[in-house]
């Protein structure tokens, strides 16, 4: 994550050159032939869309599609240069991704196609296949959607761990409670800040949380002995209740962590 007073400070060389603009969603600072960065905000003005092949769609800013940031925008498909790519996840914060590449422009339906990564990019323009589009699809899941779900969860859990209370962002997962495969989706609700020693754990079975939000750890592991790390780590928050997100809306749903609960129960 980064803060918009991070972006505004940033510098090259000797210069300040702003990463993002006050008031525009699209950034060209003065000095560039082309665009620096877009926005892209999940409630904005703009229809910003996902296609079937993986990439984003990013609308034009109202107004003459030749004129203006339309313009510059246009000129990084031209020029084939890289751009950064800011996610908003809250007023003032952010989840950069870079370098994406501009690979389509439509003038008549106003929009640009952006591709995630430097495979798509390559990829973008030729016939889709199932094999394309599943590689795309991780790609943009790798690319786009982890890193947010990261960002928002442990922004809701203030930087720490849900169990232990880790405040090392390094070490810190948003661990899934349903995975994709179980349908589970990336949203806050559906994730837990996990320090990365808890998140394997709860993943492979060895604790898990309850539906009243009470860690319990697997009876076999309890009685175990292997040293200070399984004991102080692992056995001790055995009992332990979660420490929850101050906002009711981003709190671990309830009905998901039954069912996680159901398998980490079955014999």
């Amino acid at each position: 994550m980064v803060t918009r007073a991070q972006l505004e400070a940033f510098s090259y060389g000797s210069e300040r050159l702003k990463l993002i603009d006050q008031s525009r969603g699209i950034r060209n600072p003065r000095q560039l032939a082309a665009t620096l960065s877009i926005l892209s905000q999940p409630e904005g003005p703009y229809d910003d869309a996902e296609t079937e092949d993986g990439l984003l769609r990013y609308a034009y800013r109202d107004g003459d599609p030749d004129g203006g940031d339309n313009r510059k925008l246009r000129r990084v498909a031209e020029l084939g240069l890289p751009l950064v790519l800011l996610q908003g996840i809250a007023p003032g914060v952010f989840v950069p991704t870079f370098p994406v590449y501009v690979v389509a422009d439509n003038p008549v339906g106003r929009f640009v196609e952006i591709a995630l990564d430097e495979n798509l990019r390559f990829l973008a323009g030729s016939a889709p296949t199932a094999d394309t589009r599943e590689y795309a699809e991780r790609l943009t899941k790798l690319r786009l959607h982890q890193p947010v779900f990261r960002a928002r969860v442990l922004m809701a859990y203030e930087r720490a761990c849900a169990i232990c209370r880790l405040r090392h962002v390094d070490l810190l997962d948003a661990a899934h409670i349903l995975s994709d495969a179980e349908g589970g989706q990336p949203v806050v609700p559906n994730g837990l800040s996990l320090c990365k020693i808890h998140h394997a754990a709860y993943d492979r079975g060895i604790l898990g949380v309850r539906p009243d939000f009470v860690v319990e750890v697997r009876r076999d592991v309890l009685v175990e002995v292997d040293g200070p790390m399984l004991k102080h780590g692992i056995q001790d928050v055995h009992g332990w209740t979660l420490e929850l997100p101050r906002r009711v809306v981003d709190r671990p749903d309830r009905d998901l962590l039954e069912q996680r609960w159901r398998t980490f129960t079955r014999p």
